[in-house]
């Protein structure tokens, strides 16, 4: 009984030995150091651990369900140890949850049945496999930007909208949005050094951290538009995401309401995209909803 929860424990250290070796040399190195943030940290990386792991479990017979629950405690001390040595934030780990838990454990049931069979022409073909795809993803190119719109109507006049929307007063509203609540930083305030294309503009979040934009559209009650030109260093926001560029339209809709439309840029820098960008969407949409449900209490007050 000792030796097999040695074997399990040995299987659980040594995997999360190696995965925090190569995350930590690909901070140390410049060539890698983008590649902690691409598809291979979040996909074969975890793979592999689960494939390190059933090799330690090889002997020990383990059930589906063992598999799995030990799979699942190999991924929360993957993470842990990420939070603890590797500066990651607590929001971050939370987004890649879901992708290091689910490849931890296909990485294992592969291992499972490769280490089952003692088939050495099919291991050697599947770690061939695996480097070769890490080799090819950390040499391509990584490059994903997109676009975010949202609308609302609004039981007022451009006029009335526009004057809530280049600058406004501090949110008091609770947060809705289950992120921000787990304490993501949500927007609270917006100020402008002058109402003119060129003008400063700044966009505040609740924990004091501040977007710098310049007005680079300024047509009243139709269409600002800024590009932004200094973003907060988070550990939560900074090598993951740059937002580019912001954009508020108004139409009158000819029955004293207006539609407003919410548009934002952004790059990510974090993969697979298809992944990731879910996310992104769904907290810049929120960000959108939560100024732009203000300015419509404070339009429609006036």
């Amino acid at each position: 009984m000792k030796k097999k929860y040695e074997s399990v424990s040995g299987g659980l250290i040594s995997a999360n030995i190696i995965a925090l070796a190569i995350m930590g040399l690909s901070k140390k190195i410049p060539v890698l150091e983008h590649w902690v943030l691409i598809f291979s940290a979040f996909i074969l990386l975890p793979l592999f651990m689960g494939i390190v792991s059933a090799w330690c479990w090889r002997n020990l017979g383990m059930k589906t369900r063992a598999l799995i629950g030990y799979s699942v405690l190999n991924g929360a001390i993957a993470i842990l140890l990420s939070f603890l040595f590797l500066g990651e934030g607590v929001i971050c780990l939370l987004i890649v949850s879901p992708l290091i838990f689910g490849f931890v454990i296909s990485g294992a049931f592969a291992g499972r049945r490769m280490f089952r069979k003692n088939d050495t022409t099919l291991n050697i073909c599947v770690f061939s496999l695996l480097f070769l795809v890490f080799i090819a993803d950390l040499f391509s190119d990584h490059h994903y930007e997109n676009l975010v719109s949202d609308e609302i109507t609004i039981k007022a006049s451009p006029e009335e909208v526009w004057k809530n929307i280049v600058a406004f007063e501090k949110i008091e509203k609770e947060n809705e949005f289950w992120l921000f609540k787990l304490g993501m930083p949500s927007p609270v305030e917006a100020t402008v050094e002058g109402y003119y294309k060129g003008a400063g503009r700044k966009c505040i979040f609740s924990n004091g951290y501040v977007f710098d934009e310049k007005i680079v559209v300024f047509e009243p009650g139709h269409d600002l538009t800024f590009d932004i030109t200094g973003q907060p260093r988070d550990p939560e926001i900074m090598g993951h995401i740059d937002i580019l560029r912001g954009q508020f339209l108004l139409k009158d809709n000819g029955d004293g309401s207006t539609t407003l439309t919410g548009k934002s840029w952004y790059r990510l820098y974090i993969f697979p995209s298809w992944y990731f960008d879910l996310w992104a969407r769904s907290i810049t949409r929120n960000v959108h909803l939560r100024v732009m449900e203000h300015v419509r209490q404070l339009s429609e007050k006036q």
